[in-house]
């Protein structure tokens, strides 16, 4: 006879304060994001992050949720009607994973699994946005993020989270969002950054970071709510969370160096910005393999990840897209390391799950062959393509007819003031003037000249370093 539901203390309350971190991780993007923009649309692109927690939130409660975590119809969505927001989840037998045979399941109410999924969804949208910095309509922006998240991200997590065809057929692996949130969000980023176009002088004009301790800032608060987002995918107070959260830290301590390693062979200069930007690519590149893999694993894919991205960061000027704040160099390049490196060093040593429940096999170097490698790319490929289609699909449509970019005007002028009608910095004198401090920091003036009878500078030949602040 099975025991009566019992909510599992140690685990809601884990999960709950997993949900917070995650949280808080968006504010900290929009910092992140905002201090490598430049001055005149910093509110514009820490709008985008905020815009998400609220649109996305509520799309979630009402039928995302259902979507990715009801029960599977075909392999491709859950049931749309198994968790409706019109319905309440409060009897002591709505438990997360709960059974005929194990009433309780972990002992973790629904809502605070919903809640700590939603946050997931919430993030993986406001990660595109930096891609479209300086350029992009609000309005679109919304819309794109409506669109793109009840196509796309809601089936994809029923995909490989809520028992669809990438975990439950090909079996994939991905612990915490390196498939289902950075691959994802990077496919879906490169898209709306084609469509969209370069901004008006890249790569010409220099469009470096204008505040590199919001820089830092952004980082740190990813980094500390990032123990949420990996360590808290393991559901429950175990050695397993345990694993993920120290493989967390390691990987990204590696990917710090292994980042500015790189900046000091290429330019001898190891920068603040490279350093941030490295932290962010080991936490990327750790998310799908945290809870699979060895400490010793996670320290070498940080190094790799910190290296690789370094350098993949520089591909948009090779191919001539304008990623703006490198979400394809960082997230979708720092992705597909992550998920391919479960193909070399899974382990069902550190957890037996990867085989019991999911069904997958242990790595190349641990004796499983390239079977996992060759599933890992699959479910990799599966959603570039599916991400990367929508994507371009909705961009194109919200820009041929409510128009997504935003004039020539607006953009020269600064796309705060002409979407928001607000500045992030009011750096006018008291007494007034006809130009002041935003004049002199090229703000709001065409071409950004400091005052109207200085002689413009010439153009360099090739493009400016964006990671160094003027």
């Amino acid at each position: 006879m099975p025991e009566a539901p019992t909510i599992d203390g140690a685990n809601t309350t884990w999960l709950l304060v997993s949900t917070a971190l995650v949280l808080l991780m968006t504010p900290g993007l929009a910092l992140f994001y905002g201090g490598l923009n430049r001055a005149k649309g910093v509110l514009n692109m820490m709008m985008m992050s905020f815009s998400a927690i609220g649109l996305i939130s509520i799309l979630w409660w009402f039928y995302g949720f259902s979507v990715a975590f009801g029960t599977d119809v075909n392999g491709f969505w859950g049931d749309p009607g198994a968790y409706l927001g019109t319905k309440t989840f409060l009897a002591e037998t709505d438990l997360w994973g709960a059974t005929a045979e194990n009433p309780s399941g972990i002992g973790v109410p629904l809502y605070v699994f919903m809640a700590f999924q939603m946050v997931f969804a919430v993030i993986t949208v406001a990660l595109i946005s930096g891609a479209i910095a300086d350029r992009a309509k609000f309005a679109g922006w919304l819309l794109f993020a409506f669109g793109w998240a009840t196509l796309v991200y809601f089936p994809v997590a029923h995909w490989v989270w809520g028992g669809g065809i990438i975990g439950a057929d090909i079996h994939a692996l991905d612990f915490a969002g390196g498939t289902a949130v950075h691959i994802n969000a990077g496919a879906a980023a490169l898209a709306v950054a084609l469509v969209l176009g370069k901004r008006l002088g890249w790569p010409r004009e220099g469009m470096k970071p204008h505040n590199i301790p919001l820089v830092a800032l952004g980082a740190g608060l990813l980094w500390f709510g990032w123990f949420g987002f990996n360590a808290g995918s393991e559901l429950t107070v175990d050695s397993v969370a345990g694993l993920a959260f120290i493989n967390t830290q390691l990987a990204t301590a590696a990917a710090v160096l292994g980042w500015i390693a790189v900046e000091w062979v290429k330019d001898r200069k190891p920068t603040m910005v490279g350093a941030s930007s490295g932290a962010v690519a080991g936490l990327v590149a750790i998310t799908p393999a945290c809870g699979f893999i060895a400490p010793w694993a996670a320290v070498l894919l940080g190094i790799v990840a910190g290296a690789v991205c370094a350098l993949a960061v520089s591909l948009k000027y090779k191919l001539g897209y304008d990623d703006s704040l490198d979400v394809v160099g960082v997230h979708f390049v720092g992705g597909w390391i992550g998920s391919l490196w479960l193909g070399l060093f899974a382990t069902n040593s550190v957890n037996a799950a990867i085989s019991d429940v999911v069904g997958a096999s242990d790595g190349l170097f641990y004796g499983g062959g390239v079977t996992q490698l060759g599933r890992q790319a699959l479910a990799g490929l599966i959603v570039t393509v599916w991400s990367f289609g929508i994507a371009w699909v909705l961009a194109f449509v919200i820009e041929k007819t409510i128009g997504f970019r935003v004039k020539a005007e607006a953009e020269v002028e600064g796309i705060d003031i002409g979407e928001h009608a607000e500045s992030s910095y009011d750096l006018s004198p008291a007494g007034g003037g006809t130009g002041g401090a935003f004049a002199m920091a090229g703000i709001g003036t065409p071409g950004g000249s400091p005052t109207s009878g200085a002689k413009p500078e010439a153009e360099p030949a090739e493009p400016v370093n964006e990671k160094v602040a003027g």
